[in-house]
């Protein structure tokens, strides 16, 4: 019987397993499918408080990690396949492994929708990127290209415009989701460009390690043309790793957990923390803040029933 299993292991799961750990919860986090998270695909992290040098995202989720072994912490491969949160003790099934647990902390994360083309997934993290407010910076007079159609993409573009010296907006078709006032946002930007009906077939360079260009291809006349860029952003969605919680937990419509105050769930002992819950702010402090939020509520919930 485990007093708190975290599910997932980034930002939000590794400080909720410090904070649980401190007090002497002995946590079992299950580092999850993308295990360390998000910031394991980031290369400089410049905006995490504390390193005024800035720090790889790898080497800060592990930092993390570390020290939440030192307060007691067990850290576990794989993914949770199955879970009945139907009563208390909740039950996981982890890998084939049956496990109980009084309390519940998901921080398993949402993961970036991509094009899902091999030279793209290899150059992330050098010139490939689904975060602008991560990593707009490290392009400042560069040119940009954004790949979307949503509300999501109409901010970035708009964001990144602070940085680049133009942005390119991508979009498969020939009108965009997007609310209209981000549209028209978009559009009054004069550093913003449009190029409609159009797909990427390839990112270049793999053989520099970094992105050089991509080429395009009109959906209408077939046609295809290298353009010459410095960052791809891809703002095609997220998808929060809630599946298996589907039925049990309340989710909105994209599947990610509805707060029901602070880091509560509508399951009692069941707490939300990160990304699996936020998709407006998705940054690795605000995780890090929702991982403690939901160490404190169990941490007291506990206390409170004599454990």
């Amino acid at each position: 019987m485990h007093n708190v299993v975290i599910i997932g292991s980034g930002c939000a799961g590794n400080t909720a397993a410090i904070y649980t750990g401190r007090a002497g919860l002995a946590p079992l986090v299950v580092k999850g499918r993308e295990a360390g998270g998000q910031l394991s695909l980031t290369t400089e992290v410049e905006n995490f408080p504390g390193f005024p040098e800035g720090i790889q995202g790898p080497e800060l989720v592990e930092n993390m990690k570390k020290q939440a072994e030192r307060f007691g912490a067990v850290y576990r491969d794989g993914n949770v396949l199955a879970a009945d949160l139907s009563k208390r003790p909740f039950r996981l099934n982890i890998e084939g492994e049956e496990i109980e647990t009084r309390t519940l902390i998901i921080a398993s994360g949402a993961r970036a929708r991509w094009l899902d083309l091999p030279s793209e997934q290899k150059l992330i993290g050098h010139g490939v990127s689904s975060c602008a407010t991560c990593d707009g910076f490290f392009y400042r007079d560069k040119q940009i290209m954004v790949v979307g159609g949503g509300d999501s993409a109409m901010e970035e573009a708009n964001f990144l415009t602070r940085f680049g010296r133009n942005v390119a907006l991508v979009h498969r078709r020939d009108s965009f989701r997007a609310s209209k006032i981000m549209l028209d946002r978009a559009k009054a930007n004069p550093k913003i460009e449009f190029i409609m009906n159009t797909a990427i077939d390839e990112v270049y360079d793999l053989e520099q390690n970094l992105v050089t260009g991509v080429k395009l291809r009109n959906l209408v006349t077939g046609e295809t043309s290298r353009r010459d860029v410095d960052g791809l952003f891809i703002a095609i969605g997220h998808i929060p790793n809630t599946q298996v919680f589907e039925g049990q937990l309340d989710l909105d419509k994209d599947g990610y957990i509805v707060s029901h105050g602070g880091a509560r769930t509508n399951i009692h002992g069941v707490f939300h923390a990160g990304d699996v819950q936020d998709r407006t702010y998705r940054q690795a402090i605000t995780a890090s803040g929702a991982g403690c939020m939901a160490a404190i509520e169990v941490e007291r919930l506990l206390e409170a029933e004599g454990h």
